[in-house]
């Protein structure tokens, strides 16, 4: 039995696939693996990769805190904010993250030090998730190999 996955902030709708076979959330505590019959569960976001994974084929999301409600046959992911790993672009990240780290090194007014931090957290959160989508996988789903998985 599959489960069906939302995701979505207050915006919009990011995703929905109602047949996946397993989901990662960036737990508060750490990743969160999520099987369909998962025990229900309420619990908070961080920042970090959410990847929904349906056959041998995977979708990644960069998601910015938030809550995720798990159901045995459904995970709704309320994100304060999420993008798709393929409307990043690497570039502008990589500026942005060059911007908050020389803001944190010059040193700025304590009412702006936690807007830095989060910007450097979500450049280089960005960063991580282009890279991983580089090298000939962007613009479409990452395939599992076997080899991926260990197995042959």
């Amino acid at each position: 039995m599959p489960i069906h996955v939302e995701l979505v902030t207050q915006e919009r709708r990011v995703f929905e696939e109602p047949l996946a076979d397993m989901v990662l959330v960036p737990a508060l505590e750490g990743v969160m693996g999520i099987l369909p019959h998962h025990a229900p569960v309420l619990t908070t976001l961080g920042f970090g990769e959410m990847v929904v994974k349906k056959g041998n084929a995977e979708e990644r999301f960069a998601i910015y805190g938030g809550v995720v409600d798990v159901r045995p046959d459904k995970v709704v992911v309320l994100a304060d904010t999420a993008e798709s790993s393929f409307a990043i672009d690497t570039e502008k990240a990589e500026a942005a993250r060059q911007r908050a780290g020389q803001m944190l090194a010059q040193g700025v007014a304590p009412e702006m030090n936690r807007e830095a931090i989060l910007a450097l957290r979500r450049a280089e959160l960005q960063l991580r998730l282009g890279r991983k989508m580089t090298g000939g996988n962007a613009g479409k789903l990452r395939i599992v190999s076997e080899d991926d998985d260990g197995k042959k």
